[in-house]
């Protein structure tokens, strides 16, 4: 026979599990309100991570700059304008062949269009002419039904392209002052924070910025690489809007996993209406093989360091971003588990045990001890006056 329970002990046990479940929702509920607060600031926030995702990208040029004796204003400013220039020669490159190509391109879809009629009509579907016309023609009336909103949804498009273009000059003055005056913020923020916040906090955010940085420029160079290789399969086999696709393809690499799916779907897509079957496998053949050397070659050689985190974990981090706030959220999923993770590394060397040591994360990327050429090396001196 068993023991019977011991009533005190069970009551500890009770007391410490309401205790644990008390906390636990204590946090949970500053999570949900710190969630809405972001929400409710979002049109700040959003072109503030904007800025600080351009920032990590155009830092090395900048620090190479202040290096060799330019002022920091003269050198932030050098590199934004550079930076505008650029990205106007990528715009026009794209919008060129796009309007060019734009007419073939619609007799391929007519073409395809037909050619999916022609199947339906055959076995086994055996789908007559008057059944596609009446599917049509009941496809026209619920359009016409639905004028109002697909105006609406022309408005509120327009006013999002608007709340864009606002979004990307916010970001760019941000990103300016953020070269121009980054390497003072810490020594800044030392100085604002009470005790052992003075330390942590400055801590926390210099390798949550070494992080960030690490997966910036590794995933831009990987997207790179991917949008070369992929472009150039496209180009031999002469599908129309290459460069759309290779810019298309290296946007989405910063998008682990569905991002490299979407892309690759949408130039199946393309070669399929324009080029036939054929050449849509054989795209479809090139993508997975760059895709192959992508995950098996070029990110373990670029990213040796990596992010710390699991590839199922990263998964998750995008369908979740993605469920919450769409494109948007599966940008920043990845970025956001980084940090998080940084974070939790931090608090997990503070707690271990002495005589433990513990290997800290995010201290092998860009700034860190092994690269001193991160922000904090050109970190004023503790005097220094706050940024502006």
């Amino acid at each position: 026979m068993s023991s019977p329970l011991s009533s005190t002990k069970t009551a500890a046990a009770l007391r410490t599990s309401a205790r644990v479940s008390a906390e636990l929702l204590l946090v949970l509920v500053m999570a949900a309100v710190a969630l809405w607060v972001l929400g409710r600031m979002w049109s700040v926030v959003w072109p503030l991570m904007v800025a600080l995702f351009l920032t990590t990208l155009t830092w090395p040029l900048a620090r190479f700059l202040r290096r060799r004796g330019w002022r920091p204003a003269l050198a932030a400013a050098a590199v934004t304008v550079l930076f505008l220039l650029l990205g106007m020669g990528v715009v026009a490159l794209i919008a060129v062949p796009v309007a060019d190509q734009s007419g073939e391109l619609a007799d391929g879809v007519v073409e395809g269009i037909q050619r999916l009629r022609e199947w339906a009509a055959g076995p086994p579907l055996n789908i007559g002419d008057d059944e596609i016309t009446g599917a049509l023609d009941t496809a026209t009336t619920r359009i016409q039904d639905s004028v109002g909103s697909m105006v609406t949804t022309v408005v509120s498009g327009v006013g999002t392209v608007v709340n864009g273009l606002v979004t990307a000059v916010l970001a760019v003055f941000l990103m300016f002052f953020f070269l121009k005056d980054g390497p003072r913020f810490l020594p800044w923020l030392t100085r604002q924070l009470p005790g052992r916040l003075s330390t942590d906090v400055p801590a926390v955010a210099e390798r949550g910025w070494n992080t960030l940085g690490a997966f910036v420029r590794s995933q831009a160079f990987v997207g790179l690489l991917d949008a070369v290789f992929i472009g150039i399969g496209l180009w031999v086999l002469g599908v129309p809007l290459v460069l759309p696709l290779a810019v298309l393809t290296f946007v989405s690499a910063f998008v682990p996993i569905v991002g490299a799916l979407f892309a690759g779907f949408v130039a199946v897509v393309i070669a399929l209406v324009s080029n036939g079957l054929t050449d849509a496998l054989i795209v479809l053949a090139i993508i997975i093989v760059v895709q192959q050397l992508e995950g098996n070659v070029f990110q373990p050689m670029i990213q040796s360091r990596g992010l710390g985190l699991h590839a199922a974990v990263i998964l998750l981090a995008v369908t979740l971003g993605a469920s919450l706030a769409g494109v948007v959220g599966s940008l920043l999923a990845v970025p956001f588990a980084a940090v998080l993770a940084v974070v939790w590394n931090y608090v997990r060397e503070q707690l271990s045990v002495p005589g433990r040591p513990e290997d800290p994360q995010g201290t092998e990327g860009p700034g860190g001890p092994e690269d001193p050429g991160g922000p904090e090396a050109d970190a004023l001196p503790a005097d220094a006056p706050a940024p502006s």
